[in-house]
């Protein structure tokens, strides 16, 4: 069992900055693929980026190609995504998500923990 806690949302305004973690539990952690989703109302969960257990390859929606960076830090258990350039359109609410046999890690149905969600809101 993998327990995961986002944390680093918030309100920021348009061309700002901010750094989601993701804590996992469990001593598995750099063997999973993770990736990070997001929701926004009224739309379809999307895939933002992954990173695989080895860290490579990782991948990146086109949408934010450029602008946000995934990594992971193994001895601290800890996800991160740090989101630069934020546009209105980024407004959601993130999730990490942990997968110890994904290969295709862009995909949501690879995963199988999932955080509770932080709530990024970025205002024009």
């Amino acid at each position: 069992q993998v327990q995961l806690v986002e944390s680093g949302g918030g309100l920021v305004q348009a061309g700002g900055s901010l750094r989601l973690s993701c804590a996992a539990s469990g001593r598995t952690f750099s063997t999973y693929a993770m990736g990070w989703f997001r929701q926004a109302p009224g739309k379809e969960r999307e895939s933002v980026a992954a990173i695989s257990w080895s860290s490579h390859p990782t991948y990146y929606a086109d949408s934010v190609k450029g602008r946000f960076t995934i990594s992971k830090d193994n001895s601290k258990n800890t996800l991160y995504l740090q989101m630069n350039s934020l546009k209105p359109e980024d407004t959601a609410v993130y999730y990490c998500a942990a997968g110890p046999t994904a290969r295709d890690i862009q995909l949501s149905s690879e995963y199988v923990y999932w955080g509770q969600g932080t709530q990024v809101t970025v205002s024009s």
